[in-house]
């Protein structure tokens, strides 16, 4: 039976590129069955249409354009009843696409399409986050305080580099300007922690930031959530943790924790710069300093 499905297409993904791949979507969609599109007018935007497609019901909401786009609306599938909750499926045509690798969607577009049609559902896990005021906000890569979340906001300011790249200068940049190692209490549903950090991130999938590797035994389907905890370290040894980084074995440097957890609560002695999927959640002005966070297995069917 024929799936009824909405298209949710972020215009200004791929720096503004991603009208062209659209275009050259439209005769795969039209031969599969066709589908109905809309497309973001405004941040958050894509959150509205998600719930909006959901309380349409909609069998099937694709998130065409980059790990934002995917982060949005999820966000808006998650204020739906689980019963209620469409089927995700996605489509690369971001700068990084760490969500759609992490998850085994292909990179070419109009072959990752075809899974809204004829793909089959499977459990995907996801991050919640809520802070000491009740926000709450959800998430399906990764959420980092401190320094990758100062990458993103540098990386937000170059605009002639794309994926790695972008990423890779934007985090030489943070150890330049945002070397800051704030205080925390950690307790999480297995261990305590007490320490300085430079970089705290929470990971679903293995890479974030166009290909760090933060997360090498991270698994969006597993029940649990990955860390990635670095201690303070002098700005030359950060340097030389970055291409570790880049692949994955940061872990064998007695500054840095991994570990797994499926609750945690957190605070620190000042606020908080924090991303969720690259997106700000909280930056030098939000006075941000607890947070709890929490995995919500499989709350999302993802087409794959």
């Amino acid at each position: 039976m024929d799936r009824r499905i909405k298209l949710i297409f972020n215009p200004h993904a791929d720096n503004g590129r991603g009208w062209r791949v659209a275009s050259a979507l439209q005769a795969t969609i039209e031969q599969m069955g066709g589908a109905e599109w809309t497309s973001t007018e405004h941040p958050t935007h894509a959150t509205d249409l998600a719930l909006e497609a959901a309380n349409d019901g909609f069998e099937v909401v694709v998130a065409i354009g980059g790990d934002g786009t995917v982060h949005e609306v999820i966000n808006g599938l998650m204020q739906v009843d689980s019963e209620r909750r469409p089927m995700l499926a996605a489509v690369p045509i971001g700068n990084g696409n760490d969500f759609c690798a992490n998850v085994g969607i292909e990179p070419d577009p109009s072959a990752a399409i075809q899974r809204a049609f004829s793909g089959e559902p499977k459990g995907l896990d996801i991050g919640m986050v809520t802070d000491a005021s009740g926000r709450t906000e959800y998430w399906d890569n990764s959420l980092g305080i401190g320094f990758d979340a100062a990458a993103v906001i540098h990386s937000q300011a170059i605009t002639r580099l794309q994926g790695t790249p972008m990423y890779f200068v934007a985090a030489v940049k943070t150890i330049i300007r945002d070397h800051h190692a704030p205080h925390f209490k950690i307790r999480t549903d297995s261990e305590e922690i007490d320490n300085e950090f430079l970089m705290i991130t929470f990971c679903n999938g293995q890479r974030e930031g166009g290909g760090f590797i933060l997360a090498p035994e991270a698994r969006p389907d597993d029940g649990v959530l990955d860390y990635a905890m670095v201690e303070w370290v002098s700005r030359l040894k950060m340097f030389r943790l970055i291409p570790e980084f880049m692949r994955g074995t940061h872990g064998r440097f007695k500054e840095v924790h991994l570990g797994r957890f499926r609750e945690l609560e957190l605070e620190a002695d000042r606020p908080l710069l924090i991303h969720t999927d690259g997106e700000i959640f909280a930056n030098s002005t939000s006075n941000v300093q607890k947070l709890s966070v929490q995995v919500l297995p499989k709350a999302i069917r993802l087409l794959v």
